[in-house]
């Protein structure tokens, strides 16, 4: 009965006093209310309530929210990523925002979800346009594992849990490792971050950068952790990975202090008029890839789950618009598709003819 009480609810292990006194050193956290917070943007524009979101979600026309034809996926095996040199960095798209890095020869993960669904339920809720394009079966040790927030579309508890013990180390935002512990993480092998604090792990630096953006896994925990975006230095090159977030200045600061990038993983999907804050439309995603001073924009966050009221395309066909005007390099790579960071590559624009 307590095991499924938690997956309904989606508790995690309590908040013991250190954990406490680290929260609280953190500024986004606030002790009035115990709950971090995002930075002050007085151009923030404000979401809808929850209950007409809901209703929205529940009731709105989601016409071209999911593709009829099939997403095409490059099978992925363990001997094509073993084959790939150790001596560059290597990344490729699992799905929505989840993606496999291979970081000089070490294996990493982003926002891994594997699940069928993206829900507290496992009968309903968003579900996959596709496969992903490795099994988690097929998966090599995984060096580090990395975390953008606790949503259920980036935290997945049946990946995690099939994981458990294969994952060297896991980087979180502050108040995210509760919820791996919950999910049967040693507490041993998670790392939390406050925004701008950085660690390093066989051989990458990890800053966890800010974001704009909300947490939450059910009806009462809203914003109880925190989220990030994310910058990893490695053999040279720098990767940064946006996780959710709306446009705010704080791209700009973090393409300051830890520009420019070589590779943007940039968000680029799930917007809304209802909730303008908390994700950016192509154009704003063009905006703050320009603040963070990036050589390559990699589109992530769409073609996987209908998350919002847009055509399933929408994002993908703006954003390539938008690159072309602005003669920005944009990588939008298939599902499985390898990519090498700093090396040349043709992009196919692979969505054009499906429906």
């Amino acid at each position: 009965m307590v095991a499924s009480t938690c997956a309904i609810a989606s508790c995690a292990a309590p908040a013991g006093e250190d954990d406490l006194a680290r929260y609280q050193a953190s500024a986004q956290y606030s002790a009035q209310d115990q709950r971090f917070h995002n930075l002050p943007n007085p151009d923030a524009r404000p979401t809808q309530g929850g209950a007409r979101i809901w209703w929205r979600f529940l009731f709105g026309d989601k016409s071209g929210t999911v593709p009829t034809d099939a997403i095409p996926v490059r099978p992925l095996s363990r001997a094509q990523l073993d084959a790939l040199p150790d001596a560059t960095n290597h990344i490729a798209r699992l799905g929505h925002s989840s993606h496999i890095l291979k970081l000089q020869g070490g294996y990493w993960l982003i926002d891994p979800v594997f699940g069928e669904r993206v829900s507290p339920f496992s009968f309903m809720g968003p579900k996959r346009f596709h496969a992903p394009p490795i099994a988690l079966s097929e998966l090599p040790p995984i060096t580090g594992l990395v975390l953008s927030h606790d949503h259920y579309d980036h935290l997945d508890r049946p990946t995690i849990e099939y994981l458990r013990g294969k994952v060297e180390r896991y980087f979180v935002p502050l108040a995210v490792g509760a919820r791996l512990r919950e999910m049967g993480v040693e507490p041993g092998r998670i790392t939390e971050l406050d925004w701008w604090q950085e660690a390093e792990h066989a051989g990458v630096r990890l800053t966890a950068t800010p974001s704009q953006h909300f947490s939450g896994r059910s009806l009462n925990d809203r914003d109880s952790t925190l989220w990030a975006s994310w910058a990893l230095q490695v053999g040279g090159q720098r990767i940064f990975y946006s996780g959710d977030s709306g446009y705010f200045q704080g791209f700009a600061e973090i393409g300051r202090r830890l520009g420019p990038f070589d590779l943007a993983l940039m968000e680029n999907g799930a917007y809304d008029a209802w909730w303008p804050s908390v994700h950016m439309t192509p154009e704003e995603t063009v905006r703050a890839f320009e603040d963070l001073r990036g050589q390559v924009l990699y589109s992530v966050h769409n073609s996987t789950f209908a998350l919002a009221f847009h055509a399933w395309r929408e994002p993908l066909d703006r954003l390539a618009d938008l690159a072309q005007q602005r003669g920005i390099a944009l990588a939008t790579p298939e599902i499985g598709e390898l990519m090498t960071v700093g090396q040349p590559r043709g992009n196919a624009l692979w969505w054009k003819d499906l429906h």
